[in-house]
């Protein structure tokens, strides 16, 4: 039988530290702990990753620091949102260009960045989703 303890309060305290940084693009302070071991895919408890706080707060030096040290551009939180469809959503173009740039896909999600820019008019970022790489 596998005993469970609860988290250590200095771990959680450190990941709500994370996670602000990436919601205010603290560039630096995530680069130091990722670049010290913190995984880059750190989830919080509706699976958003640091990229996607990141991108839907429209901090693209932050989410190419964090594509630079392996975030998942794709990977989609607990409602099947990506941080792309999230960027479109907020209409960040620097931050859906360092996510293109970095392989993400348009047609991944629910709905998939390419549907938000669809449902929402925005014919400019459906022809950016859609130019060839």
């Amino acid at each position: 039988m596998t005993e469970h303890t609860a988290p250590d309060a200095d771990v959680i305290a450190l990941a709500g530290r994370l996670f602000e940084a990436a919601r205010t693009g603290d560039t630096a302070q995530l680069a130091a702990h990722l670049d010290a071991g913190v995984p880059v895919d750190l989830t919080n408890d509706r699976g958003d990753t640091l990229l996607m706080l990141a991108a839907y707060h429209a901090h693209a030096d932050t989410v190419t620091a964090l594509l630079e040290r392996g975030a998942e551009p794709d990977r989609a939180n607990d409602r099947a949102q990506t941080p792309l469809a999230g960027a479109v959503f907020k209409g960040a173009v620097d931050v859906i260009d360092a996510l293109l740039a970095h392989g993400a896909d348009p047609t991944a999600g629910a709905p998939s960045a390419l549907e938000a820019a669809q449902i929402f008019g925005k014919h400019e970022l459906v022809a950016r989703l859609t130019a060839p790489r």
